[in-house]
């Protein structure tokens, strides 16, 4: 099997997010980096899959130089090799343009699947992977918690609302995107540290760019922080029925 997996170059989850000046996008200088955490889990499946019926695996990743970061992790982890689609742009573009970005240098490969993570840790749309599939022709599913595949046919399951899963047949060539927990993560070796330095990642100007954006980000800010004291008067009895009724429908977590 030839199989792509899309990773994405994110802000450390635990760094305390700082602004650029126009309130657009965060302090680039300021922020350290890290593998997209679904993305890591479709990095593990496309490993999997590949040692299971063999083949290669290919890392596609869009945006700016510092993207090798992760692209040489997911070599170190055992991909085989990489699409470095390179543009600062694209580092805080839409779904629409990394998609775009992505199918364009992805065409010429004719992968027989494509994994991707469900979201990306900093904006979350969930909408590259299924563009993608779009753009490229592609039958997709999403949510995805299990994959099996026999000969040209993909059985997966997915993850529903209310604990409930869903199992769908598909043809090859598919689009996934995947869950995170679908499987237990690998860390990369010292073996496969010296590995990734040799091999090959192509880089390749887009075709398709962050002009080609169709949303664009207005502004952002860090919410305050800020705290209430409310005290509920009368018996214990009307108090907790007081409580009861500014949960479910003042706070709306019950």
């Amino acid at each position: 099997m030839k199989i792509a997996v899309c990773i994405k170059q994110v802000p450390t989850r635990d760094w305390q997010p700082r602004l650029n000046e126009s309130k657009t996008w965060i302090r680039e200088q300021d922020t350290t980096y890290e593998m997209n955490e679904p993305d890591a889990y479709a990095l593990e499946e496309s490993l999997r899959l590949k040692e299971k019926h063999g083949g290669e695996v290919v890392v596609c990743s869009a945006g700016p130089a510092r993207v090798a970061q992760v692209i040489r992790e997911a070599l170190a982890r055992g991909a085989d090799r990489a699409i470095h689609v390179e543009d600062d742009g694209l580092a805080s573009a839409d779904a629409f343009a990394v998609a775009g970005a992505l199918s364009a240098a992805m065409k010429e490969e004719q992968f027989d699947l494509i994994l991707t993570g469900l979201q990306s840790d900093d904006q979350g749309f969930a909408q590259t992977g299924v563009i993608l599939a779009e753009r490229l022709d592609r039958p997709h599913a999403t949510i995805i918690m299990e994959v099996a595949v026999d000969g040209s046919t993909l059985r997966v399951k997915r993850e529903l609302e209310g604990g409930w899963f869903q199992w769908i047949s598909m043809p090859l060539p598919a689009v996934l995107t995947i869950q995170s927990g679908i499987n237990q993560l690998r860390y990369a070796t010292l073996k496969g540290i010296m590995a990734a330095k040799k091999k090959e990642i192509r880089k390749m100007a887009p075709a398709v760019g962050a002009d080609a954006a169709r949303l664009k980000i207005a502004s952002l800010y860090v919410p305050e922080k800020g705290k209430k004291t409310q005290m509920i008067t009368g018996s214990p009895a009307e108090a907790a029925k007081e409580l009861v009724r500014r949960l479910r429908e003042e706070a709306r977590v019950i």
